[in-house]
């Protein structure tokens, strides 16, 4: 099994704006970093060699990021333990407030790659009825083994 997790946004100014430089600038490094991650298994791209010119099913405003990892661990790790944090902390700077879940994650086979449909669907699922084995937050995972950031608890 692999665990597999979507995150969405709203920009919350034109990707091409000044606003969105030090995102936009640090996008290649940031995924590069993902990539040699301890647990890294897959990310969502087009050829671009990101996910901000893919186009979310009804959304079209909507940047989605998706990838898989062998474990909870080792995504958390990745997320809340290297510099991505330091992107992570700044994320009101870029994107809106969104009222919805805006990140889940579940588990698939070893071998399957799952679809931004399939993953807005647990997103949704999420949303409307809490974390479960089917889909999941943080908040369902401990996180005692990895956490070493204040960010890591929200």
């Amino acid at each position: 099994m692999k665990l597999a997790e979507l995150n969405v946004a709203y920009a919350a100014h034109d990707l091409d704006s000044p606003k969105m430089a030090d995102f936009m600038d640090n996008l290649d490094r940031v995924n590069a970093l993902a990539e040699r991650s301890p647990g890294y298994v897959w990310r969502l791209q087009s050829d671009s060699g990101n996910a901000t010119d893919i186009s979310v099913p009804d959304e079209p405003n909507m940047l989605p990021n998706m990838s898989l990892w062998d474990s909870v661990g080792d995504l958390g790790n990745y997320v809340f333990n290297t510099v991505h944090a330091r992107f992570y902390e700044r994320r009101a700077e870029w994107f809106k407030v969104m009222k919805s879940f805006h990140f889940v994650m579940w588990y698939v086979e070893d071998g399957h790659i799952p679809t931004l449909a399939e993953a807005m669907d647990r997103l949704a699922h999420l949303d409307q009825h809490g974390s479960s084995d089917h889909a999941f937050g943080w908040d369902y995972v401990d996180q005692s083994a990895w956490r070493r950031c204040a960010v890591a608890a929200e």
